[in-house]
């Protein structure tokens, strides 16, 4: 999600906040967003080829933190990642910044908080927990993230849960305890658990967090929001760099490591929101939601092609009981 600011795009108010199509000099990025969406089979189509695409990108994000170890430092990586899309950001959407910037700076704390827990500090967390778990491990637990907003939104806005979501709650975190026992009881018993995993699902909390405050988000553009957020995130991961050199953990790109990070700012942080906010400009953001399920399938699959990480008995369990378990909380809400 992965870095994946999944939650952000699909809550922001679509009709609404999306640009609509005015000029011809607009970039390419922006203008695949903007394009006006027919009611067609074809646009469906089109639909769920760039919503797979964002979902394959968010799933890359593990294969990335996996491969990033050995290769730099987990908390430049967030500097750097944060760094690379503000700059890409200032590029093809400064004129929205230019626009909002009357009611964003009002917002100031308000942006600066979602920027740091949903971005610096989730990836913070992502990019240290996969030194010490699989990146199979890393898309699962992601994939729970839509239980633990439910449980976000129950806890501070006493939105109502029904049964059938409770029970798929419980399913879910049935699936993360199995992930992180590796399936075994005694681990489980013992309530011994990787701290790779248990960093992992923090992040998860994190994020659920910053998912529930969008509820009080500005009345912005979807993309002068994003870039403010951005910018905080920027901001919040440099003391967190500092510290990590202060306490002489800092490792500087390798060649391999000057290499994952354009991929990292490419995929999971840019194309990934392009791509999900044309989705949901043709189909709706419920609709588009759906496909952010892929994340821990494209995940699992990704790492056994490309780390050669081996799909254990357990993570289909696993990978099971959080999808079910999402399925049962998403056809249990009150119609």
């Amino acid at each position: 999600m992965t870095n994946r600011a999944f939650a952000a795009v699909q809550q922001f108010g679509w009709s609404r906040l999306v640009p609509s199509r005015r000029q011809a000099a607009t970039p390419i990025a922006m203008r695949i967003i903007m394009a006006t969406p027919a009611q067609t089979s074809s646009h469906d189509l089109q639909a769920y080829a760039v919503l797979s695409i964002a979902a394959l990108c968010w799933a890359g994000n593990s294969i990335f933190g996996r491969l990033a170890v050995g290769e730099i430092s987990p908390l430049l990586l967030v500097s750097f990642r944060w760094l690379g899309v503000l700059l890409l950001l200032l590029i093809f959407a400064r004129r929205y910044i230019r626009q909002d910037w009357s009611v964003l700076r009002g917002r100031l704390p308000y942006i600066a908080i979602m920027g740091a827990s949903g971005f610096a500090l989730f990836n913070a967390l992502f990019y240290v927990a996969a030194h010490s778990t699989t990146a199979i491990n890393l898309g699962i637990l992601q994939g729970a993230l839509p239980i633990f907003v439910i449980l976000g939104m129950f806890a501070i806005f006493r939105v109502q849960v029904t049964r059938i979501q409770m029970v798929g709650v419980i399913v879910t975190i049935a699936g993360v305890v199995i992930v992180g026992s590796a399936g075994s009881l005694a681990r489980i018993a013992a309530l011994e658990f990787r701290l790779g995993d248990l960093l992992m699902i923090a992040a998860c909390v994190l994020y659920a967090g910053y998912t529930v405050g969008l509820r009080n988000r500005p009345e912005v553009s979807a993309l002068g929001f994003f870039t403010a957020m951005v910018a905080a995130s920027f901001a919040t991961s440099i003391p967190l760099t500092v510290a990590e050199a202060i306490a002489g953990q800092t490792q500087w790109p390798t060649a391999k490591g000057w290499a994952i990070i354009p991929m990292i700012v490419l995929f999971p942080s840019f194309l990934a929101q392009i791509c999900f906010l044309r989705g949901v400009t043709l189909i709706g953001p419920n609709r588009a939601g759906v496909f952010i399920n892929l994340v821990p399938i494209f995940a699992s699959v990704l790492a056994v092609i490309f780390l050669r990480e081996k799909f254990e008995f357990f993570h289909g369990i696993a990978l099971v009981f959080v999808l079910g378990g999402i399925w049962l909380s998403e056809h249990g809400k009150e119609k």
